[in-house]
């Protein structure tokens, strides 16, 4: 089982930066990987980027792509989606979750936070 929460949501304005955080508990799986997505009402989920937490290997969506960065500490069970330069159509809640393999099947992610609001004014 694991439990994760994320933080960090807020007003920001666009062309700003902001920092989310998923602390993640419960029993962890070797090699597994960390996810963000994000969804506007009435929209489908997208998915953002992942990060191994063995190795730390990402991989980014097109759109993000040198806009943000996945991070994390390993020894806090904490990941991190940095967003720079924002844009006011990225308004969205944003979520973290988990998947037992490396990330990139998104039909695997199995436990999700209850998302972080995230509001980019213009």
């Amino acid at each position: 089982q694991v439990q994760l929460v994320e933080s960090g949501g807020g007003l920001v304005q666009a062309g700003g930066s902001l920092r989310l955080s998923c602390a993640a508990s419960g029993r962890t799986v070797s090699g597994y990987a960390m996810g963000w997505f994000r969804q506007a009402p009435g929209k489908e989920r997208e998915f953002v980027g992942t990060i191994r937490w063995s190795g730390g290997s990402k991989y980014y969506v097109p759109s993000v792509k040198g806009r943000f960065t996945i991070s994390r500490d390993n020894a806090k069970n904490t990941v991190y989606l940095q967003m720079n330069s924002m844009k006011t159509e990225e308004t969205d809640l944003y979520y973290c979750a988990s998947s037992p393999g490396a990330g990139i099947v998104l039909n695997e992610y199995d436990y999700w936070g209850q998302g972080t609001q995230v509001t980019v004014s213009s």
